[in-house]
């Protein structure tokens, strides 16, 4: 099975876990029953804002939903974006943990066939002159695992990379996170995606943080496709960052060949869910409001990728 995937591909992302019941419901460790319920029915209202945006106008088979089992199954989110013809994506990683590992042990593999997503996703924060190396092997062998695992099963693998700082490249950029992102972090994205590929773990779409430079775009899309993965795709993530960020580094990436779309979460979602749960926004505007805000960025992309092939 030669890995990679054919097609454009916009999700919405809302597997946030920890995170999302952390920042959004003030909750630490395991959730109530009634927590789960209300955490689930904010999952739902987000999956709405993506029915939405099917509702104008959004192509269903390059849309995609990403949501965890926790949160998103007991309101049936998995079954219903299927249902509407969406691409659906699900998390396999453990919730706010620095080191990679299973959400469900030994399991993973059941609970992955028991939902039949089309794409498994993780979220990996690597660094490779991370001072931890025995950190990074131990990732590496279960991220080897689960790629054998998939490609075994024809199923898809998503990969989401995260490279934090040490603190001496932090030191390196006076502790400036933005001059790391700028300076350092395009050429530390690419040496962890060579590391993650020699290490035998088969990628078929990488999630990656964006970069300024669209040249920085072109040198990671180039190396997710080194060794003969010529199939093999990028979509950009959106950390949360300002409409005016994203939209930077969508502009950069689109033209960039091997760049397929984006997966963008809180950037979308986080003011409508907000005003939600805060009381002053209605449920249907502010599923409303998530819709335009994912067709909006699908929009910069789609001209910012027309644009440069018009020159």
């Amino acid at each position: 099975m030669n890995p990679g995937y054919d097609g454009k591909l916009f999700i919405l992302a809302f597997d946030h876990r920890g995170s999302f019941q952390k920042k959004w419901f003030g909750l630490e460790g395991a959730p109530s029953d009634e927590d789960t319920r209300k955490i689930s029915d904010a999952k739902h209202l987000i999956f709405e804002g993506l029915l939405h945006a099917l509702d104008e106008g959004a192509e269903a088979s390059i849309t995609g939903a990403l949501v965890d089992e926790q949160f998103g199954a007991p309101t049936d989110v998995p079954g219903q974006a299927r249902g509407r013809g969406l691409k659906l994506a699900m998390p396999v990683e453990k919730s706010g943990q620095n080191e990679f590992d299973f959400e469900y042990g030994d399991q993973f593999g059941d609970h992955i066939e028991k939902f039949d997503p089309d794409f498994s996703k993780v979220l990996v924060r690597y660094n490779s002159d991370d001072p931890d190396t025995e950190m990074n092997k131990r990732q590496l062998d279960r991220l080897k695992r689960l790629s054998d695992w998939l490609h075994e099963h024809d199923r898809k693998f998503l990969f989401e990379l995260l490279v934090p700082a040490t603190d001496d490249q932090l030191s390196q950029v006076g502790g400036d996170s933005d001059r790391y992102d700028a300076e350092l972090r395009p050429e530390l994205m690419r040496r962890a995606i060579e590391d993650i590929q020699n290490a035998g773990i088969e990628v078929d779409i990488w999630k990656i943080e964006g970069v300024d430079e669209r040249s920085d775009a072109e040198m990671l899309a180039k190396q997710t496709r080194a060794g003969g993965r010529d199939g093999v795709v990028c979509v950009l993530l959106g950390r949360g960052a300002s409409d005016e960020k994203v939209d930077h580094w969508l502009t950069q990436a689109a033209p960039v060949e091997g760049f397929v779309g984006f997966a963008i979460g809180r950037s979308i979602w986080g003011d409508a869910l907000k005003g939600f749960l805060d009381g002053g926004v209605e449920r249907e505007d502010a599923a409303r409001q998530i819709g335009e805000n994912y067709l909006r960025f699908v929009k910069v992309y789609e001209e910012s990728e027309a644009t440069a092939a018009a020159r």
